[in-house]
């Protein structure tokens, strides 16, 4: 009996290994694939940075990308609201590239104006410029806790979620910090967390690709 429980957790056992590499492998592949798609902008991402004063961070803003849209689409930067108040206004990928690294590097200049730290300009592309006042205030240093602060207090109800009411948001970070929900109306309280991890992939694929 006992080496019939010993068999089943063996097979239990290599089920689980087979199912986590196959997830895994899915994962890495399609994240290579999605990373080459960003990588293809690079060259005009850094044109356009350098012009800014931003050069140095090149990386960051295709991690925007990768974030707002894998490459895939005209609205590659999702920069339309910032520009024209509404979705769906962006006319082709380049002009969405011109006003997201303008969007980032007006965030950063802010930011690095006002003492805060660069996750704070990340989480602002996604929150307004507003919200780098409210980091100042406390303490220069964005983190969840206080990005989901703002999300609840200030930008959700602004834009008139009065009563707290959230939505499901299944990823890594949202799972492990609460669950995994965002409020509605609210942005993104995960922002800078997702487009740092997201650049962190480029990172990781372009030296494998240059090695």
């Amino acid at each position: 009996m006992l080496k019939l429980i010993g068999n089943f957790l063996k097979i239990i056992i290599a089920f689980a290994i087979i199912s986590v590499l196959i997830i895994g492998g899915i994962f890495t592949v399609r994240t290579y694939k999605n990373t080459n798609t960003v990588n293809s902008y690079r060259s005009d991402v850094q044109t356009l940075a350098d012009q800014a004063g931003i050069g140095n961070y090149t990386d960051v803003i295709l991690g925007i990308m990768y974030t707002e849209s894998k490459g895939k689409g005209t609205d590659l930067m999702q920069s339309s609201e910032s520009v024209y108040g509404s979705r769906g206004k962006i006319a082709s990928q380049q002009e969405s590239i011109e006003n997201g690294v303008k969007h980032f590097a007006e965030s950063y200049k802010q930011a690095k104006a006002a003492g805060c730290d660069l996750n704070t300009a990340i989480q602002a592309y996604n929150f307004g410029t507003k919200y780098i006042q409210y980091v100042q205030e406390r303490g220069g240093k964005n983190s969840v806790e206080l990005a989901e602060e703002y999300s609840r207090d200030v930008l959700s109800p602004g834009y008139g979620n009065d009563q707290q009411h959230t939505y499901r948001y299944m990823q890594m970070q949202s799972v492990l910090y609460n669950g995994g929900y965002l409020y509605q109306n609210g942005g993104n309280m995960f922002y800078a967390e997702i487009v740092q991890m997201n650049k962190r992939f480029i990172d990781l694929f372009q030296r494998f690709q240059n090695s």
